[in-house]
């Protein structure tokens, strides 16, 4: 069932280009500002949270600059909170769509994640002035950003389908999902290093995906930084635990989209 659900996947993939593309117009066509709020957010978020967190409560960085150091998390954590709002709501969104006409239906919530990518690029590229101004240098753990990266988006993806398929059988999930979102920036070392959190949280840390994708990019963008890695390793099999239930759940509602919707 999944090998045939992964070739029609692959048979509808331009179907997702256009998903995609109408996503990131549309996210702009009334926007004053434009792309510029990529930049903006995560940009506004860690001036608020360097103010707060490094100048006033002196939260640890582990030797990073405080705003370096947050900055790298906020990329990969905007890109993931960005995509979660968007796709949980993208099935129910397209109600017209679904009803009418067929296509494999978890290519609109990967819609949502593939121009996601559009603002973390602008953010990266922001990102890497910002390394340049506090003189971070290059070392060779930097070749696994890709690596970083793609298991970002796998659990970007996974969550979504998953919660893009509760929202059609249960609309106040979308109450949930901001909430959600909130509870689980401070669940994740974004603000403050795993070194920090006491010993009886620490498996709590691990347990949460996005603490691995944080901490790996910080890993590969700081030579100095020496992230946990069974903190790593943890969160990576939780990513893939998360992927495969996704899948299986949303293959077995997936029939009932347009009877339910």
């Amino acid at each position: 069932m999944t090998a045939e659900w992964l070739k029609e996947l692959w048979r509808y993939r331009e179907l997702l280009y256009f998903f995609a593309w109408r996503d990131v117009k549309i996210r702009y066509k009334q926007a004053l500002l434009g792309a510029s709020w990529a930049v903006l957010q995560p940009l506004l978020t860690m001036a608020i949270f360097t103010v707060i967190f490094g100048r006033i409560a002196h939260v640890p960085s582990d030797g990073i600059p405080y705003p370096a150091f947050i900055f790298c998390a906020l990329v990969p954590w905007t890109y993931f909170a960005s995509t979660l709002t968007l796709a949980s709501n993208s099935l129910v969104a397209n109600t017209t769509l679904i009803t009418k006409v067929y296509f494999p239906r978890v290519l609109l919530p990967a819609a949502s994640a593939a121009s996601g990518m559009v603002d973390f690029g602008i953010s990266s590229i922001l990102l890497a002035c910002l390394l340049t101004y506090y003189g971070v240098g290059i070392g060779w753990v930097l070749l696994f950003i890709p690596a970083a990266v793609l298991v970002m988006i796998i659990l970007a993806v996974s969550v979504s389908m998953l919660f893009a398929a509760l929202n059609v059988r249960y609309r106040d999930v979308k109450y949930v999902i901001p909430f959600l979102v909130q509870v689980w920036l401070f669940l994740t070392p974004v603000i403050y290093p795993p070194s920090s959190v006491p010993k009886r949280y620490k498996a709590l840390v691990a347990l949460n995906p996005m603490s691995g994708v944080v901490e790996a990019f910080r890993s590969c963008l700081f030579p100095s930084y020496r992230a946990d890695l069974s903190l790593l390793v943890t969160s990576l099999v939780v990513t893939i635990l998360l992927l495969i239930i996704a899948i299986v759940y949303f293959q077995r509602t997936e029939r009932e989209f347009a009877d339910i919707i």
